[in-house]
């Protein structure tokens, strides 16, 4: 092979890829498969066929703890909806996350859960030591704040038992809740604005609480350079390094012009600050935090509205919700504190790759192969509103746990720090879709009445959600579309009903017909051989960025070329009764099929699967040691294929969509 090979990219030698964790309140809507698990799982597949399989861990799972699954769980049970503990209503979602996954043919090694199973034990033992190693380190602190405190119910509010506007400029989250909005933003509760209760409806008190912060502002030096650092990495998508660092700039407070003589009346009163005028609103910016939230109380005070802008705020890690991981005991006191859910779920991860090793008889720190060494990697696939909690929050965290200074080229043995691969929105029918909003998306169990697995997962796939946000838009959904409309998923899923399985057939009937069913014995022509390679290495760059839709292209171009090969060829072999040329062209064909199976692994596996075992090959066809070997280094010359009868698919369209 003539071939001139590029640079090729370079995997690490272990990976764990992980999927960010539905909560354990719900079904998975298609946001949760289409989102984030399709891609993670695409990514898992091509790495085990990369590095080998035992050196690759794909885990997630569910989020069992936190205000959203105690406030649900109350709700039914308090509607009789549900008779059972808080435990078994997990239990019941989780079984069904776990199954439309399993449906989907999401390859997960472990989908464990935080708060129930044999995962729960590995979870609450990693939250006690990360805390109090992030306390021995020096960086948490007690902080006493108001939270709020419902008089007529008796009762501390959970953060999802409080609902209000979010104070953040430029927010439009739909619900804001006591600390944190639905997009992801935070701040502290006295700041929302127009608090209710859900208990009651009533305006809540404000009662004083102390929690466990994590000092994420000390690090904002550091993620200042880890952002420049991002920004050269071309396999990271530039919408992670973007988003960091909108959190970095300085605390500001936004005020709308229409109070601008409120504003000059308190001006002398306010702590030092510099002032931007602006066409709807000015600016007020803040060398220190502790200014800006003096100067909150003083415009509340004034009757002047304001929203924050983004900065770095201390992370809280502990709330006295009581469903949730009991919370170390650092300094002698806080023995009721329980872990807030967003902290605990960044590394949730580590805990189910400690259960998964376990499960497969691994000892105890075999998880530090994969977590604490230069040699492996960790891919994080999330979607875009999650960027500030894995991008921000636990890169700072992961610095923490270093001992001496930390660096953003941790040492061997420590925490290395992860790749965050950020999809945007997935909509659905141009809006965007959540389950908790106004637009409600379709169950991703649901989809599964209309279309094949394989079919969405190669939809899903080819909508390039790392470059923007894309609308989900299935035909059977979409009251817009007409008869003669085509269907989106249909069409991306043609490449593999269709083209792909016209390619397959054709060379297996034709062996059948023509060579007593077996691969005919000959070389593979230098062209097909190169254009194979080509469309390898080319695959293998996408893959490496993460680009999944570039891996679509490329297969779609690849494949249908393959096909015009076979037609032109096969045509004018029949015509002219070409027996060499019949010959040849299968050879050719054969090893294009094997090229384009073994690329497509990972986004369609059944079909795939299924022409392997017709072919009689072992499961090193698909290794990528052995990627520009010929279909004949697999299938030795004079051995029968599996026959293929007549109207076999190895890739099946939809029962639905049958004439």
């Amino acid at each position: 092979m003539s071939v001139d090979f590029p640079e090729r990219p370079e995997f690490p030698k272990r990976a764990v890829v992980t999927a960010g964790m539905p909560y354990g309140n719900k079904s998975l809507h298609f946001g949760h498969v289409g989102g984030v698990f399709v891609q993670a799982d695409i990514l898992a597949r091509f790495l085990r066929d990369r590095i080998g399989k035992e050196n690759v861990i794909f885990i997630s799972g569910t989020d069992c703890y936190g205000s959203p699954i105690a406030e649900g769980y109350r709700k039914l049970k308090e509607s009789g909806e549900f008779d059972g503990t808080i435990e078994d209503y997990v239990m019941r979602n989780h079984t069904d996350q776990k199954n439309t996954l399993r449906d989907f043919e999401i390859s997960l090694d472990l989908f464990g859960a935080s708060g129930i199973g044999m995962t729960k034990k590995f979870h609450w033992d990693v939250t006690d030591k990360f805390i109090t190693k992030l306390y021995e380190n020096g960086y948490l602190k007690k902080i006493t704040n108001k939270q709020f405190y419902d008089a007529e119910a008796g009762t501390f509010l959970n953060g999802r038992q409080v609902v209000g506007r979010c104070p953040v400029q430029g927010c439009k989250s739909e619900k804001a809740y006591a600390d944190e909005c639905d997009l992801g933003h935070q701040y502290m509760p006295s700041q929302l604005i127009a608090p209710k209760s859900t208990l009651t409806g009533n305006t809540p008190e404000m009662r004083d609480v102390s929690n466990w912060y994590f000092d994420l502002k000390a690090f904002d030096g550091l993620m200042t350079e880890y952002v420049e650092k991002l920004r050269k990495d071309e396999s990271v998508r530039s919408i992670v390094p973007d988003t960091i660092s909108e959190f970095l700039g300085a605390p500001a407070l936004y005020v709308k012009t229409e109070f601008m003589s409120d504003y000059e009346r308190v001006r002398q009163t306010l702590p030092e600050h510099v002032f931007s005028d602006g066409k709807t609103s000015f600016v007020l910016t803040f060398d220190r935090l502790e200014d800006r939230d003096r100067a909150c109380a003083v415009l509340a005070a004034g009757g002047i509205r304001y929203r924050e802008g983004k900065t770095t705020v201390p992370f809280r890690l502990t709330g006295n919700i009581s469903w949730g991981v009991k919370a170390p005991e650092l300094d002698g006191s806080g023995k009721d504190l329980t872990v807030w859910v967003w902290p605990e779920s960044l590394w949730a991860p580590i805990s189910f790759t400690k259960a998964y090793l376990a499960s497969v008889g691994k000892d105890a720190d075999e998880w530090k192969k994969y977590w604490c060494s230069k040699e492996a990697r960790v891919y994080q696939i999330i979607g875009q509103d999650n960027i500030y909690f894995y991008g921000n929050a636990q890169t700072a965290m992961w610095l923490a746990t270093q001992n001496g200074a930390p660096s953003l080229e941790p040492p061997e043995g420590a925490l290395q720090l992860t790749t965050v691969v950020a999809n945007h929105h997935i909509l659905f029918l141009d809006k965007k879709a959540s389950s908790s909003g106004a637009v409600k998306p379709p169950m991703a169990a649901e989809l599964l009445d209309h279309y094949t697995a394989e079919q969405l997962r190669a939809h899903f796939a080819a909508l390039g959600l790392g470059m923007k946000s894309v609308s989900f838009r299935p035909k059977v959904y979409d009251p817009s579309a007409s008869e003669r409309d085509a269907d989106p998923v249909v069409k991306e899923g043609n490449l593999f009903t269709n083209v792909l399985n016209r390619l397959a057939r054709s060379c297996f009937y034709t062996a059948q017909k023509y060579f007593d069913g077996t691969i005919p014995e000959g070389g593979v022509s230098a062209e097909t051989s190169e254009g194979a390679a080509r469309t390898v290495l080319a695959y293998e760059s996408a893959m490496y960025r993460t680009e999944f839709h570039s891996v679509m292209n490329i297969l779609d171009e690849y494949i249908r070329g393959c096909n015009k090969f076979w037609s032109k060829n096969m045509t004018q072999a029949d015509r002219e009764d070409d027996g060499e040329l019949r010959k040849n062209t299968l050879i050719d064909a054969f090893h294009m099929l094997r090229t384009a199976v073994v690329l497509s692994h990972p986004i369609v596996p059944a079909g795939c699967e299924m022409i392997r075992e017709y072919l009689g090959a072992d499961e090193s066809f698909w290794s990528w040691d052995r990627i520009f070997d010929t279909m004949g280094d697999f299938v030795e010359p004079g051995r029968k294929l599996r026959f293929l009868y007549p109207r076999v698919d190895f890739f099946a369209k939809h029962e639905s969509q049958l004439d």
